[in-house]
């Protein structure tokens, strides 16, 4: 619980759960320091809008994200650089190094594998390169 001392009653009224200060919850899982750097020390340089299919994919089967799921790319990045991946609903839900460009995303965005160009990646952002945050 962060909460601000100067509140009159603040650590029994959080314990009530009357709504002051903010709870912070644990991981249930220690990220690497990897993860952490990709969470929390890059700045996203843009960011990808995804179906429902796959944020399930993601965040339930911790699976890697195919341009196939992907819906919108907004904002100019490169390769390697960190995006946040949004749902439909809008929020930001994971953080990721991508394999594309932004140009070159654009244009593959809710391909198959099948219909990729030769040479082309076939992860957008390969799970050992995404960070589900927490909701």
């Amino acid at each position: 619980m962060i909460a601000g001392a100067t509140v009159p009653g603040v650590v029994e009224r959080s314990l009530l759960g009357d709504g002051v200060g903010t709870v912070v919850h644990p991981r249930s899982k220690r990220l690497s320091s990897r993860k952490l750097w990709i969470a929390f020390a890059q700045g996203a340089q843009g960011r990808l809008l995804v179906d429902d299919g796959a944020r399930r994919a993601l965040v339930e089967s911790g699976r890697s994200l195919l341009p196939a799921g992907v819906r919108g790319v907004e904002g100019r990045f490169d390769a390697d650089d960190a995006v946040e991946v949004i749902g439909p609903d809008g929020r930001p839900f994971a953080k990721g190094l991508v394999r594309y460009a932004s140009a070159a995303l654009t244009a593959v965005a809710g391909s198959r594998t099948s219909e990729l160009p030769e040479g082309s990646p076939h992860e957008v952002i390969h799970r050992d390169d995404l960070v589900v945050l927490p909701s």
